[in-house]
């Protein structure tokens, strides 16, 4: 409105005012008004909706249906508010005035634009994000996990089964596999557990190899916008400005992380566009406790579920530790207080909406109960519709129940119950995969961080991931901003504020402290919407900060700075282009000497390594290559396999994953400089 103001004093011209008649200018009925707008020059309304603009009183419109509805709003919270602070927003009014109301918003025409605006810009963001990890499909070979998911998916569409790696469940990779289908993918029924293998014929029958990964690849799009929508909804509730909250899902939509896993057919994308959906649906069910949220939480943390298993653990601890805060948030209620005030209401993003009253423990638990049974229809509708091998089903379940029973504690016990319930087939399913996954924890998986191998992971592992995996603007002003935004929301009792701060906390400590598959920051990448929020506040803080100053030209270094770091986060889009899976921040000279495993190389730089020595015209090579791609169905020059420990001559290609995994056995390359580097992946050398 300060634009507003300004051309009011230029031209005296106030559109949205009407001047008032002249009997009423001098009514007795508002001297109270005139004493709370003295000395007020722009359109400050009063208690009974009038507004002195050059001395004189006008009656703002609509006024007389507001003022006995609108409440004085508080101070920013995190600031003093100033005896004279009028609205919190900074703007000077008499003390002895009547409780104000709100400034005079936009018209009803004009909120409909600014909406319909806002949703075209999150719909463009949305392409543009789809559009650039579409950009790696054509330059990446299958990456390790693609040819697996892709035959479990084809598999259940195309024989009803769903025997290949049952570590996870079905829903997402059906929507992966159901291009390839419509366009004549089959199942070759090659027994289980070789689901790899299977992916593989399928990809490389009839000679459709691009076509069928190409499909697969697309069907990840929709999880990617369903997670920068998500983004948007969290972002929608944190701040009232839409600017604020398009900002969020750009600084997302520029993590080079999410958007290299978001090209391949794989599910971790997937995982967190779900995983992120649900946690808000249940911070919405705990903040209203309306029923029909609590339906929406059970369906959104069942389609989590039925994505991958590791929203059990995330969305499990994520209830009692929401509740908390929604709990400590209700002790600190004061009397006549209003609740769920906006953080950093005069130079932040904008108002919340206020939290209503908590609803009794008698609804909640209702709440709870519902949203039980909502979650179960989702993973009925995964498992549910097909015709599983009885026998096949039977041995896995009676395998999860015995694994249990040899462990101690809860899981023993858990195990005892199981055996002596009837469970129907969708749910022994379920269990059969949470266990498996378990398992899979428990025996560890070879990991790499730092130039060492280990079976059982690091607990600094995702740390560093982050560290490394993170454009360095987003990694500082994530965590500043999460903080601020926690900071001001404890102190104004705003829940949505707080969730941020609290979530990431969680997900990142239960990863650290148990998880032993430490294979790529892949399995935590819904932390980054809420990174992306952080970073969002605290530009927008920043920027009305340096709005409010009088002296401009001392605030144009600041804004130039402000305006680098933002520009700086965004450069990622083009300068890492294509290779937004292996991108590492620029603190990290030599990626592969911190992380391999799908976050430097997961096999993806075998079509390169093949254009590549077709230009060189390389007439044999000596190959070390990790993958699962069919090197004898690739047209790669003719090639030997790289024995270990044993020196070659000529042309060798050596893949990170390979050198890494056994560093001993390729410890003679280290004398001989490469030619180059294949993608970000393979070393070429020529040894004479």
């Amino acid at each position: 409105m300060h634009h507003q103001a300004r051309r009011a004093r230029r031209t005296g011209h106030h559109p949205h005012l009407r001047r008032l008649p002249r009997e009423r200018r001098s009514h007795p009925a508002t001297a109270a008004e005139h004493r709370g707008l003295r000395g007020h020059r722009t359109g400050v309304r009063g208690a009974a909706g009038l507004a002195r603009v050059h001395g004189r009183c006008y009656r703002l419109p609509g006024a007389a249906a507001q003022c006995a509805q609108l409440p004085r709003a508080p101070a920013e919270p995190g600031r003093r508010a100033h005896r004279h602070d009028f609205n919190g927003t900074g703007a000077r009014a008499d003390h002895h005035a009547a409780a104000p109301v709100r400034s005079v918003g936009l018209s009803a025409s004009a909120s409909a634009r600014s909406a319909a605006t806002g949703r075209l810009a999150l719909a463009l963001i949305i392409l543009l994000a789809c559009a650039l990890a579409a950009g790696s499909w054509r330059v990446y070979s299958n990456t390790w996990d693609e040819p697996e998911h892709l035959a479990a998916g084809i598999e259940l569409l195309d024989r009803g089964q769903y025997e290949y790696d049952t570590e996870h469940p079905p829903l997402g990779r059906v929507l992966l596999a159901l291009g390839p289908y419509l366009a004549g993918a089959r199942s070759f029924g090659t027994p289980p557990p070789n689901g790899t293998q299977e992916g593989i014929d399928i990809l490389y029958s009839g000679g459709h190899y691009w076509r069928y990964l190409t499909l697969a690849r697309a069907g990840v799009l929709p999880f990617l916008a369903l997670l920068l929508l998500a983004t948007w909804l969290w972002a929608r509730r944190l701040f009232a400005s839409q600017g604020a909250a398009l900002l969020s899902v750009l600084l997302l939509a520029s993590v080079p992380a999410v958007l290299g896993h978001a090209a391949l057919a794989s599910l971790d994308v997937a995982a967190a566009a779900t995983c992120l959906l649900a946690l808000y649906a249940l911070q919405l069910w705990l903040v209203s406790g309306r029923l029909r949220d609590a339906v929406r939480f059970g369906l959104a943390a069942g389609l989590a579920v039925g994505t991958k298993f590791s929203a059990v653990p995330f969305i499990g601890l994520a209830l009692p530790a929401l509740a908390l805060v929604r709990a400590a948030a209700g002790w600190r209620d004061l009397p006549g207080v209003p609740r769920g005030l906006p953080p950093g209401v005069a130079p932040g993003a904008g108002a919340l909406r206020a939290d209503p009253p908590a609803a009794g423990a008698r609804s909640r638990l209702l709440g709870l109960a519902l949203a039980l049974l909502a979650t179960v229809l989702p993973i009925a509708l995964a498992y549910g519709p097909r015709s599983p091998n009885p026998a096949a089903l039977a041995v896995r379940f009676n395998w999860a129940v015995s694994y249990l029973l040899q462990e101690r504690g809860l899981d023993h016990e858990l195990g005892v119950l199981l055996s002596h319930l009837w469970l129907p087939r969708a749910l022994r399913d379920l269990i059969n995969g949470v266990v498996a996954v378990k398992a899979h924890n428990d025996s560890g998986h070879l990991s790499y961080l730092l130039g060492h191998v280990r079976l059982m992971g690091w607990w600094y592992f995702y740390l560093v991931a982050l560290a490394v995996k993170t454009p360095i603007a987003l990694l500082a002003a994530g965590p500043v901003g999460m903080a601020w935004l926690a900071r001001d929301g404890w102190r104004s009792r705003n829940c949505w504020a707080l969730a941020p701060a609290v979530l990431v906390i969680l997900m990142l400590t239960f990863a650290s402290a148990f998880s032993r598959i430490n294979i790529g920051i892949r399995h935590l990448l819904v932390l980054y919407p809420f990174f992306a929020l952080g970073a969002a506040y605290v530009s927008v803080r920043a920027w009305r900060a340096l709005a409010a100053w009088r002296n401009r030209r001392l605030a144009v270094a600041p804004v130039a700075v402000l305006l680098a770091l933002l520009l700086w986060q965004l450069s990622t889009l083009w300068t890492a282009y294509p290779d937004y899976l292996p991108y590492f921040n620029e603190a990290v000279p030599h990626p592969q000497r911190v992380l391999v495993d799908s976050d430097l190389d997961w096999g993806q730089d075998l079509r390169r390594l093949e254009v590549r020595a077709a230009q060189l015209g390389i007439a044999k090579l000596s190959l070390a290559y990790r993958g699962t791609a069919d090197l004898s169905r690739e047209p790669l020059p003719p090639f030997v396999s790289l024995a270990a420990r044993r020196p070659a001559s000529g042309w060798v290609a050596i893949s990170a994953l390979a050198r890494t995994r056994a560093p001993a056995d390729y410890a003679w390359l280290d004398a001989y400089q490469p030619v180059e580097r294949v993608g970000k992946s393979i070393d070429l050398y020529y040894i004479p």
